[in-house]
């Protein structure tokens, strides 16, 4: 399936490359790294273009575009860098689907805006320290008391959560619910609402601009209409979610591995070895011919995914497939563009050893590579 964008679509890229290969400088980018500190600025400058909020309507200040836009400019992102790429493309993650899927009136209006804004980061308080990829179960309980929910429980590698505004926080509701899954909730909750406290996580390996925290709720109280959606049916609502935002993933992966092959593409050609530039060497030429084809392919199934959301017909089988073969294509391709750089490669200044330790996590986040394998199993067992 072959994939040609459209003027506008075009258009968002090239505004997307251009806003990043200027804001996103190796100096910065190596600063964030080695600091472990969110881009705020860089997010809010990245905001007030529109790039943040590719997909929420224009009515709650978005710009009303869809998922294919969005991968658009997390690929060009992720391409420039990837640790800044992935931490202004995750600044809203989830919320504002959550919302507008599953929201009220009221809800949307006083969250969605002041994300799309860049006025305010959201973080989905979904893993928990004893379950990891299993979400069939949750130890954090919301316990109905008058017209409040009191919610207790941790949360585990929340991706925003050291500067999250927001939260939503999946919660067992109906502890004798059979399957667990069959009694879990959404809920809504603000980092100023006492009994919430997270803490970050130090000595992540990638990705170190974009925050990872743990979350401690104490008695955390949350009014009755910070439910959302309807109550137990939190389970169904997050696997439709995932069907985004792995596809965010993919496109984080692919952007990453492209910048990485552009870089050993122009070493290699300028790199000069037994007289001769190192790209004459076929050891060389074919190592960039198959991260090439490597790339194109993990792009197709990104944007088939991308496309099938946007056409309401969402494909977990697609999804998965993108999110699984772009993160090892990520791993391979950075990997092989440090070899290409020979010794140069491992050092920082040439920066794909930043590359390398980021796509890592494309293989582990919105859910493990086999996670997505057994999705993929589980969807051919019932077509075929």
């Amino acid at each position: 399936m072959e994939f040609e964008f459209n003027d506008e679509q075009n258009e968002i890229k090239k505004a997307a490359r251009e806003f990043c290969e200027k804001e996103f400088t190796p100096e910065i980018a190596l600063e964030f790294d080695q600091k472990e500190e969110f881009p705020i600025k860089l997010y809010r400058k990245s905001s007030k273009l529109g790039f943040t909020s590719m997909r929420i309507p224009e009515e709650y200040n978005g710009q009303g575009y869809g998922l294919v836009e969005e991968c658009l400019v997390v690929e060009e992102f992720c391409r420039v860098d990837p640790g800044l790429g992935t931490a202004i493309s995750l600044g809203n993650l989830i919320i504002p689907d959550a919302l507008l899927n599953q929201g009220t009136e009221m809800q949307k209006e006083e969250y969605i805006p002041p994300l799309a804004k860049g006025d305010a980061i959201s973080a989905a308080a979904f893993t928990e320290p004893e379950h990891g990829s299993d979400i069939t179960r949750m130890d954090t309980i919301a316990t109905k008391s008058g017209s409040e929910w009191i919610i207790n429980g941790s949360k585990e590698f929340i991706t925003n959560a050291p500067v999250a505004d927001f939260f939503l926080i999946l919660c067992q509701t109906n502890p004798d619910a059979s399957p667990p899954r069959k009694g879990q909730s959404l809920f809504l909750a603000k980092k100023s609402m006492p009994g919430l406290e997270a803490t970050k996580l130090h000595g992540k390996m990638g990705i170190k601009p974009c925050l990872t925290g743990s979350i401690s709720l104490s008695d955390l109280k949350v009014p009755k209409d910070s439910l959302l959606g309807e109550l137990n049916k939190g389970f169904y609502y997050t696997l439709e979610l995932f069907n985004g935002t792995r596809i965010i993933v993919a496109a984080q992966a692919v952007g990453m591995a492209q910048g990485a092959f552009e870089r050993a593409f122009q070493y290699a050609k300028n790199r000069k070895q037994f007289g001769k530039p190192i790209i004459k060497f076929q050891a060389i030429s074919f190592k960039l011919a198959e991260m090439a084809i490597k790339i194109e392919a993990a792009k197709l199934l990104t944007y088939k995914a991308a496309h099938l959301y946007d056409q309401g017909k969402p494909s977990p089988l697609a999804t998965s497939m993108a999110k699984a073969f772009a993160g090892r294509v990520a791993m391979e391709v950075t990997d092989e563009a440090i070899q290409v750089h020979g010794g140069y490669g491992y050092l920082a200044d040439y920066h794909l050893e930043r590359f390398h330790r980021c796509a890592k996590v494309t293989e582990i986040y919105e859910g493990t590579t086999e996670i997505q394998k057994l999705t993929i199993l589980n969807q051919l067992m019932k077509s075929l």
